[in-house]
Formats: structure tokens, sequence, C-alpha cells
């Protein structure tokens, strides 16, 4: 995933965040935050940030690594044992810390370690702050997922689904997208007939049955970066009751689309969901937000849901995906992957919607 040129321009603005939240410098320890910022996909590092600093720590193990994918303008002095005692040394004034990703232990272990007169400040989530809008590099690596998972799903669906188990189906996707040069994002979901009531279904040695609904929820990690997709399949005719909740969820999700903008607040993007799957006497079977965020994880901000207090930016790139769950019987989820653009969406989802039957 290295990009020198993004991870150097990513340390600029986080170093402006941090001066915006009145601190002098910014601990990050979490790997995923780490690897965002610098280009470093190693397993142990530690960063200091600050206006005029840059300051990037990892052990021997990685020390040749780190001159290959390292972004430009990092400082990296040789790295003793312990990273944090030797980043400590280093603080001064106000130094905030990831309070959602740092351990206990390690929080410990940092306030032992800082000198007399520092301060440590909770800063929250700065660095998923900037993660949460995508450049166009970022945007083209998670099409390139989303493409090629789309491609597997339509490898899945050649032979047919009745007659297959859930687990087969799951198990020849993971394996096919690792022949294209991938590695699923999560593992995937293929959840028939009742199944297909749980959300998050694994998938299980039961077969699909014939006219039977199959969620099929797949995503991709390609170059760094994930996909993730949900369709809704029948292996046959599955009948009204399924057809007519298939139409209310996609209808829901066409609501969404049209509505999604920068300046919509998570849970307004939700209500935009909800609103008519409530309207059909459905709002108990959808339990669960409307969406998220994707990017080097397959869940980051902004969550779309009516707890979330977000709101959308040019360049979030978010999943919409209402679903309908009838216990016992089926489930219906529509999931696309899309980006936020002044004047609407950009789907990257490229599989059909409309219910056709899978043989």
């Amino acid at each position: 995933m290295s990009n020198p040129t993004a991870a150097g321009g990513r340390g600029e603005r986080l170093a402006e965040l941090v001066s915006r939240e009145g601190l002098d410098s910014l601990f990050v320890g979490d790997l995923t935050n780490i690897r965002y910022l610098t280009g470093f996909a190693g397993t142990n590092a530690a960063c200091l940030i600050g206006p005029e600093l840059r300051l990037f720590l990892t052990d021997f193990r990685y020390t040749e690594r780190a001159e290959h994918e390292l972004g430009e303008g990092w400082e990296r002095p040789g790295a003793e044992r312990e990273l944090v005692p030797q980043l400590a040394r280093r603080m001064s004034g106000r130094v905030g810390y990831e309070d959602a990703k740092l351990s206990v232990r390690r929080l410990a272990q940092l306030r032992d370690a800082v000198p007399d007169g520092v301060e440590l400040v909770p800063a929250g989530d700065l660095v998923e702050e900037l993660r949460a809008v995508k450049d166009a590099g970022e945007v083209a690596r998670i099409a390139a997922a989303a493409e090629l998972a789309d491609e597997v799903y339509r490898w899945a669906l050649e032979p047919g689904l009745a007659g297959r188990s859930e687990r087969e189906v799951a198990r020849g996707c993971e394996a096919r997208m690792r022949e294209l040069g991938a590695e699923p994002s999560f593992p995937p979901i293929v959840a028939a007939g009742p199944n297909g009531a749980l959300p998050h279904a694994e998938p299980s040695e039961r077969e699909i049955g014939a006219g039977e609904l199959v969620v099929f929820d797949m995503g991709a990690e390609l170059d760094g970066y994930c996909s993730d997709c949900t369709r809704t399949f029948a292996a046959g005719d599955p009948g009204a009751q399924a057809r007519d909740v298939y139409e209310l969820v996609l209808a829901a999700q066409q609501a969404v689309l049209a509505a999604v903008a920068p300046g919509v607040s998570g849970p307004e993007a939700d209500s935009a969901a909800r609103g008519p799957i409530e309207a059909a006497g459905y709002g108990e079977r959808f339990g669960h937000g409307l969406g998220h965020g994707v990017g080097i994880e397959v869940h980051e901000a902004p969550r779309l849901a009516a707890s979330s207090e977000d709101v959308l930016r040019a360049g979030n790139v978010v999943t919409v995906e209402p679903g309908v769950y009838v216990p016992g019987a089926f489930g219906v989820r529509i999931e696309d992957l899309v980006v936020v653009g002044e004047d609407g969406v950009r789907n990257l989802s490229g599989l059909p919607k409309e219910l056709t039957p899978v043989p």
C-alpha cells in the first residue's frame, strides 16, 4: 500500500488537526492508522506527530522494510527494545493519544514514561477523521476491489445455487478471490431460506433449496483497500411475500441513493430507508444501521445509523444496505458501495439489483 506522496500529505493534514485541537503532538500507536499515515505495514510501530514533528519508530525486525515503505518526511531514529518509552522522551506540552484504540496497559506504560510537565490528553479519532475522506487514489483502489468482487459473484452464480451448500459456495468464493490476487475483506456470508433472516449468519452445510432467497454478502481486499457488497438472489421462484419484501427493500435503497449528499447526517440517511420499511409494517425487521464507511478497513467511519453523529462529506465511501429479516422464513439485504460526491453518488457496485432467479 506504500504511497510516499500520499503518506507525506496525510502527515501534514494530521498535524493541522493536532494544532486545531490545541495539542503539541499526537501519539499514534494503532497499526492501521500508522499504515495510513506512513505506508508502513509491519506489526510493530509507533508515531509522534506535531506541527514540526514527524517521528516514526519500529524495531530491528522491520528496519529494512521501513526504508522501503515509509513515506517522505519522517524522522526514523534507531529504535530501542521498547518503543513507547523512547517515543515518550520526545514528548512535551499537551500530547494527545488515541483513547479509543490505546490499551490500558500501553496507556499506563506511556504515563510512566513521559517527562514531567507533559499533559496526556484523550484526542478521540483524529486519524479516522482523515481516513473517512478518500482521495482519488484510494477511491481507485476501492473501486478495483469492488470490481474484482463483482467478478467473483458472477463466477459463483454460473453453476447455479440450488442443491449446493452455503459453505461450498462461500469457500469457493474465497478460493476464487485468492486466485485473482485478492483476499476476502471478511468471511463471505451465504445464507439461504430461514438462515437469511440472520443478518450475520455463518455459512453452514445446509443445502440451498429450490425457491429460497439467498443473502450473499462478500467483499475483496486488494492493494490494501476493501470492498463490501450484498445481493439477495432467488434459487427459483421465492413466492409472493418474498418478492414483495425484495421490492420494498430495493425501493428503500434507491430512495437513500437519491438522497445521499454532503451535509446529510447519518440519522437522516438511515431514516430515508427506514421510513418506507416501517410504513410497510416491517420496521421491527430492519434491526441494523443503514451503512458504514469502507477503506483500509471494511468497517470504518462514517456510520449511517439512527445513533450516529456523523455527517457525510464529499469523498466518503459508504455502504447503503437496508434489509428486512423475517424469522423462520427468509431475509433480504441489498448493499451498494458508493462514493459521496458533490452532485450525488458514484456507485462502485456493478451487479444488477433486479430479483432474477438463479437456477
